[in-house]
């Protein structure tokens, strides 16, 4: 088995289907097959061996599926990294994968020479042209080098919120199988079907859920260098875009956008759009569905399950505010239940093989089979899941428990809300105190007293945020991901 496998076999079926386009560019089935194949002669020609881990540090574009499926052909391993990370971090990357090739795209090259001082890792930086030039020199495509099941395909790394990033080993059979549920089984995708791709392809959710189903359903795939709500409205009107993928901001970003843009766009064309990454606001959820008469189905996942563990299915009944029941062939169960809530943990295909040279992380995230996701959740009486919050997330606040989600639920309630973070602060008698950081919706005049009040008057008295900070934007990682361990608080 070869993820790189699903390409070659669509190529077959489908060779003159546009594969993949980004502004005005684009390559075919048949095309993006032959030009992997180039990359894998190109890697082996340079001493690339089976096994050997290959970085790829590059934004959305053409090139990215052309050397992720070149690398994954060559049974190399891949390494996706986020342009954007410093020397400091891309030397981490380097050294704990021990990649020996680094793929750098011309605006991130300087930092990832820098980053590679010291390593084991050559760093090739690509410009328009670079690909297409090395490429000519091995005009012959290489076949797909066969692979065990169980053998890495892809190293991710996680977002590192405690110690430096880990490195989760998802295999060919991870990776294979959960792209052909998410494509087969959860969007039910032909290759028909044009997938709006705005999530980094270097992230999880990305690479299966947009690119690597994509390509096992032979569907098309409309790429964004990076996220703009009103480019990505009248990207769903110009390429007729069925699947839209994002993540929680991205979606009150678009629902924003479509009641400020003076240009009506049309979006009839959009049958279903996933949201993953985050907790989905009810109200954002039910804004959405409301202005754009698109379903929105939750689910749920991480790096370390491939990604996608649970989903809301397009053939059973949609609960808002759920991820939804196990996709096909995993389980989920809670663990050290109190008040109902509990740790989610996942069994099943699309569980890692491990963090890379971690046995005591693997160990301690692996056990009897199960991940602990570090997610707490609930589960009603028809087998629905709920994220709850993060179990490191989880505020204590003069011994009762304050789950963060429940109280950002409740400032989306606001009309003058756009965006929306719940944390505990230290507190010298309580422990912990509940303190929110707000994006107001542009225009509006809402003060911090207002929102107290709002919310106060609508949970319990220990819940409702004392501190109140209005900020014109909240801090988000690469994927859109609201990071919350970055937000500024002062001396609150």
């Amino acid at each position: 088995m070869n993820l790189a496998d699903t390409l070659h076999r669509t190529a077959t079926e489908h060779g003159l289907r546009t594969a993949v386009e980004l502004s005005g560019s684009s390559l075919t089935y048949a095309e993006l097959d032959t030009a992997s194949g180039r990359v894998a002669a190109l890697l082996t020609g340079r001493g690339v061996d089976p096994g050997d881990r290959v970085g790829v540090m590059l934004p959305n574009g053409l090139d990215f599926p052309v050397l992720y499926y070149g690398i994954l052909r060559a049974g190399a391993v891949v390494v996706p990294m986020n342009p954007l990370l410093k020397p400091r971090e891309i030397a981490h990357y380097l050294r704990d994968s021990g990649a020996v090739l680094l793929f750098a795209h011309e605006m991130c090259a300087a930092e990832a020479e820098s980053g590679a001082e010291g390593t084991a890792a050559t760093v090739l930086p690509l410009s328009a042209s670079t690909l297409t030039e090395l490429l000519a020199e091995h005009p012959e495509p290489a076949a797909p080098q066969p692979r065990a099941e169980d053998d890495t395909a892809v190293l991710l790394y996680t977002s590192g919120t405690t110690g430096s990033p880990k490195g989760a080993e998802l295999t060919h059979a991870n990776l294979s199988r959960n792209a052909d549920i998410c494509a087969r089984s959860l969007f039910r995708l032909t290759p028909e079907d044009v997938i709006l791709g705005c999530l980094p392809l270097f992230h999880a959710f990305g690479q299966t859920c947009a690119m690597n189903a994509a390509v096992a359903a032979g569907a098309r795939l409309t790429l964004m260098a990076r996220f703009d709500p009103a480019e990505a409205l009248r990207t769903v009107h110009d390429r007729g875009v069925t699947v839209f993928a994002g993540v929680p901001t991205m979606y009150a970003a678009l629902l924003t956008a479509r009641t400020a843009q003076p240009v009506a766009y049309d979006t009839a064309t959009l049958r279903m759009c996933v949201s993953g990454g985050a907790s989905l606001p009810v109200e954002v959820l039910h804004g959405f569905e409301k202005a754009f008469d698109a379903a929105v189905l939750e689910g749920f996942g991480m790096s370390e399950t491939s990604p996608v563990a649970c989903f809301n299915h397009l053939d059973r009944p949609r609960k808002a505010g759920s991820v939804g029941t196990p996709i096909e062939g995993v389980e989920l169960r809670l663990i050290d239940v109190h008040d109902g809530v509990g740790e989610l943990c996942v069994r099943g295909h699309n569980i890692m093989k491990g963090y890379l040279g971690r046995p005591e992380a693997t160990a301690e995230a692996l056990r009897d089979g199960w991940l602990r996701t570090g997610d707490l959740a609930r589960v009603d009486e028809d087998g629905y899941y709920y994220i709850v919050d993060r179990k490191k997330d989880l505020i204590i606040r003069g011994g009762f428990n304050v789950y963060p989600r429940e109280v950002e639920e409740v400032l989306y309630e606001h009309p003058a809300v756009a965006e929306a973070a719940v944390v505990g602060l230290p507190h010298p008698t309580l422990g912990e105190e509940v303190a929110a950081a707000v994006a107001p919706r542009p225009g509006s005049d809402v003060t911090a007293d207002e929102l107290r009040e709002f919310v106060r008057e609508r949970v319990a008295p220990y819940k409702y945020p004392r501190e109140i900070r209005l900020v014109e934007a909240l801090p988000k990682g690469a994927t859109g991901k609201i990071l919350k361990r970055e937000i500024d608080f002062g001396d609150a």
